[in-house]
């Protein structure tokens, strides 16, 4: 198959022709004939899923880790595809939801696994085309996607001098990061040596005046050792009743939090939506929605100051882009929620450059092979940002030896 390079110019694929349009150069119509899915063991059990075609060309995607969902493409999924044309992917997405609705089409498991399908059909368009993938999805509103880092509660709770040492080395991390995200819902934890003496009840939802003391002080070191102008976030992990979540967010003003992260359990917009109008710091919130009807409401009822996309959980790529669109209109921002290997994370970069009003992207925990899954030719993260290439799809591979060596147990590669 020759090159298309020539054929596809920055100004078609700017204006988000329709794939076939752009793939006039083909000359023979290219047809699905396998979809492959590999458990690697990072951060969390990463799906890797693989597509292969009759052209000798394939496209690899990732869908959100955790059980369930290797099973349900090969057993459910795939046998929808095969045979189908991969330029169609908006219809392919559709064609798989409307085809499990015995599933729960609508959100959980069923949407990851489409999901992870979708973003896998993306690199192989791109691939096909000869063009990245966001030039597909209408072309960049940016080069660059930034980047915040996800920390854990920093040990122990009332010593200056570990929120110090922590801060030092989190600033001085090879990746670069210019903001970062700490936790506001682990003081104290279950495990706590003082937990009964503060008297927690694991199933309640408050906050004592000592619980506030030390989040509030611990945010203030964080603020004093980061700096005035590096941008942080705090999370909260859904824990708190309305009136405690209000009282935490009024506690950490002083310091200038870029947000308040679920600050309240996901389940009432209602809610969601009291609190973020009674304080004065964003409140950023949406990683466990699925699709545009599950931010729908969130959103109309501006019940958030931001939505946070769970890129490769929600929908992937082009679902993810609707979502923003319609919080672009209610001018409410977007941030992606990441756990994924670097495969995923990249995935979700084609999708935030193509988004108008992004802001920033997450890396949550991390562990010393986590870039070396894949292999490309630019970093993966340089100075706190992901730059896109201009290799077809999302510009990278599988590394066969880290893949290999990570493999969940009874996992094989995929060849």
């Amino acid at each position: 198959m020759t090159s298309r390079r020539g054929f596809l110019s920055a100004g078609l694929a700017a204006a988000a022709l329709p794939l076939h349009t752009l793939a006039a150069p083909l000359k023979n119509k290219v047809k699905i004939t396998d979809v492959k899915v590999m458990i690697v063991r990072g951060t969390w059990d990463w799906n890797l899923v693989k597509i292969e075609t009759d052209a000798g060309i394939s496209g690899i995607g990732e869908a959100y880790w955790g059980y369930g969902v290797k099973d349900l493409i090969l057993n459910q999924l795939k046998p929808l595809i095969i045979g189908e044309d991969p330029l169609n992917v908006d219809k392919l997405y559709t064609k798989m939801l409307m085809k499990s609705g015995g599933a729960g089409a609508i959100g959980g498991v069923t949407v990851t696994a489409a999901s992870g399908i979708e973003i896998a059909l993306w690199d192989l368009a791109g691939r096909l085309l000869d063009t990245p993938a966001v030039n597909l999805l209408g072309g960049k509103f940016r080069d660059r996607v930034r980047f915040y880092r996800t920390h854990q509660v920093i040990h122990p709770y009332d010593d200056k001098s570990a929120y110090r040492d922590y801060l030092a080395k989190a600033k001085a991390d090879k990746f670069g990061f210019t903001a970062f995200k700490f936790q506001g819902d682990g003081i104290p934890p279950a495990a706590d040596p003082e937990y009964k003496e503060i008297g927690h009840d694991p199933y309640l939802r408050n906050l004592t005046a000592k619980d506030l003391r030390r989040i509030s002080l611990g945010m203030e070191w964080v603020r004093e050792f980061l700096g005035p102008d590096v941008d942080f976030a705090v999370e909260a992990h859904w824990k708190y009743d309305v009136n405690d979540a209000i009282n935490m967010a009024k506690a950490i003003e002083p310091v200038k939090p870029m947000w308040i992260e679920d600050p309240v359990p996901p389940d009432n917009i209602e809610a969601m939506a009291r609190v973020t109008h009674a304080i004065n710091i964003p409140v950023c919130t949406g990683e466990n929605l699925y699709g545009r009807h599950g931010f729908r409401k969130l959103v109309e009822m501006q019940a958030t100051s931001g939505v946070h996309i769970d890129i490769p959980k929600s929908g992937g790529l082009l679902e993810s882009k609707r979502i923003h669109d319609h919080a672009d209109m209610y001018y409410i921002w977007t941030a992606a929620h990441n756990p994924a290997s670097p495969l995923g994370t990249i995935a979700s970069c084609h999708a935030a450059a193509s988004m108008r009003n992004f802001r920033v992207h997450e890396l949550a925990k991390y562990i010393d092979w986590w870039e070396t899954l894949v292999i490309s030719d630019a970093p993966i993260i340089k100075d706190g940002y992901h730059t896109i290439t201009s290799k077809p799809g999302y510009g990278v591979e599988i590394n066969p030896d880290v893949a290999k060596a990570h493999l969940a147990p009874g996992e094989v590669w995929w060849g």
